[in-house]
């Protein structure tokens, strides 16, 4: 009678795993669901590649099956799966600058527009030449500078979400963010002195 016991108790065990794994399943379906553009964004933003950016997206997923088990405990999925995907992107940007340099070709045509049928050819072109030059200022802020700013501003973070991510206060993210746009404001009015 104990072999008989012990088959019942391993079969109520096992379902009991198998439910569990299901509501895992439905839990990672439903934060893809949700976030996954929300994932996407933060990609890009850190690696400026619509492929590179679907990758990590992928392995950002992954990661959150990989740790599924976490996901009850999680107060808010939404700043957990951007610190993930933040992480997944930083770490594929410094393994992609070892293997080659990036071009500013590439920055360039990530912020490029579709123009509009009636738009003046002029104007579109004006449009593109400043995005490419903030986009370029971007670029040469200072790391510490640059990432509050991206999250903040371009990802629509809020300061409370950016901080979690990069794992600083909200004030500093506020103040960071601050000082880069003194920063940009300085270099655009100087450029603009210049033309």
């Amino acid at each position: 009678m104990g072999e008989g016991r012990q088959l019942v108790a391993g079969e109520l065990i096992l379902g009991e795993a198998r439910t569990a794994a299901r509501g895992e399943d439905e839990a990672v379906e439903n934060l893809v669901k949700e976030h996954a553009r929300f994932v996407y964004r933060i990609a890009y933003a850190v690696l400026r590649g619509h492929h590179d950016a679907e990758d990590a997206v992928q392995e950002t997923f992954l990661r959150v099956l990989r740790y599924g088990r976490r996901l009850p405990t999680v107060e808010n999925p939404k700043t957990w799966l951007a610190r993930i995907a933040w992480r997944v992107a930083i770490d594929r940007s410094r393994s992609r600058r070892r293997k080659r340099e990036v071009t500013l070709e590439t920055s360039d045509r990530a912020f490029q527009e579709i123009p509009a049928p009636d738009a003046a050819a002029d104007k579109v072109l004006e449009g593109a030449r400043i995005g490419a030059a903030v986009e370029k200022l971007i670029a040469g802020l200072p790391k510490k500078l640059r990432e509050p700013l991206v999250l903040s501003t371009i990802e629509e973070m809020s300061p409370r979400a950016a901080g979690t991510v990069l794992g600083i206060s909200e004030a500093a993210v506020r103040s960071r963010v601050f000082r880069a746009r003194q920063i940009l404001k300085e270099k655009l009015a100087a450029q603009v002195e210049r033309k």
